[in-house]
């Protein structure tokens, strides 16, 4: 018997082989060359020049983590309310409500946001929209101004959109995988107690899909702060973000891979930071639940 389960344990070792492989050419042996790149310089050894010059781009820092949390506030408060009401429909709404919600997803990343470059640009469908209906003619004449074009493109808000427009799927299937398998007696109970609706939510329903809320956090979270596509396109060049620099740094007039991979590997650490202290607010309100 013993030797039975030795041979097996020898057979997925086998099989976990080429994973390992893999893990280490695409994985581990990358991230060794970024940390290698973070603390060297192309004149010298082992330094923290490449860190100390990162002061010079806390704007970008501070720009990338406030655009990135206000588009998971954004896509958090619209992706609960949609998941909440799918998941209380029945099977066949919420099969079509899925494949809406995935549908744009089937479509490259990059058209999907040039499609929105498109809508913004100043003389873009939303703008002429705008002057079709007399909107900027009227708000001419309430202001005073001589606008020719509301300009949105190139602006903060347009670079927020791209995201909550690409991002939020990740919010909404996390919240409704959690809340759609809701034992529905507990709900019942509460209700039996005297509980109303907006009791049952606050204090059943909205406990029991917070690791779910979480999750979506996290995945609308860690792609918008590192995001270089969307700022460029929609942010014209005016919104530099996390991704921009660290492109700017690989691929741009600026060349300095080092420097680039002391930016890739701090944000790396901030993102893990992040997503640790998220699993473990997660695991506590589980454990909360429980008891």
């Amino acid at each position: 018997m013993p030797s039975r389960r030795a041979e097996m344990k020898n057979k997925r070792s086998l099989f976990a082989v080429p994973y390992v492989v893999w893990m280490a050419l695409f994985v581990v042996i990358p991230i060794l060359i970024m940390v290698w790149y973070a603390f060297t310089t192309a004149e010298s050894g082992g330094t923290l020049d490449n860190f100390a010059q990162m002061g010079t781009y806390a704007s970008v820092f501070l720009r990338s983590f406030r655009l990135a949390a206000v588009a998971t506030l954004v896509c958090l408060l619209i992706g609960y309310p949609v998941s909440y009401w799918m998941a209380r429909e029945g099977a066949g709404f919420q099969r079509v409500a899925m494949a809406l919600i995935m549908l744009p997803m089937w479509m490259n990343f990059l058209l999907r946001t040039y499609s929105w470059m498109s809508i913004l640009e100043n003389n873009g469908l939303l703008n002429q929209l705008f002057r079709n209906i007399g909107l900027i003619s009227l708000v001419n004449r309430l202001t005073g101004s001589e606008l020719q074009y509301f300009p949105m493109i190139g602006t903060s808000g347009a670079v927020v959109l791209g995201m909550v427009y690409n991002y939020l799927p990740f919010m909404i299937l996390p919240v409704y995988s959690v809340i759609v398998k809701l034992d529905h007696s507990l709900l019942e109970a509460a209700q039996d107690l005297g509980a109303n609706s907006a009791r049952v939510f606050r204090k059943v329903i909205l406990p029991l899909s917070l690791p779910g809320v979480l999750s979506g956090v996290t995945m609308v979270f860690v792609p918008s702060v590192s995001t270089f596509a969307i700022s460029r396109l929609l942010g014209g060049g005016t919104q530099m973000m996390l991704g921009d620099l660290i492109e700017q740094q690989f691929l741009g007039g600026a060349y300095n891979p080092h420097l680039g991979a002391a930016i890739s590997l701090v944000m790396m650490v901030i993102v893990v930071v992040c997503m640790v202290v998220m699993n473990h607010f997660g695991e506590g309100e589980e454990q909360a639940v429980m008891l």
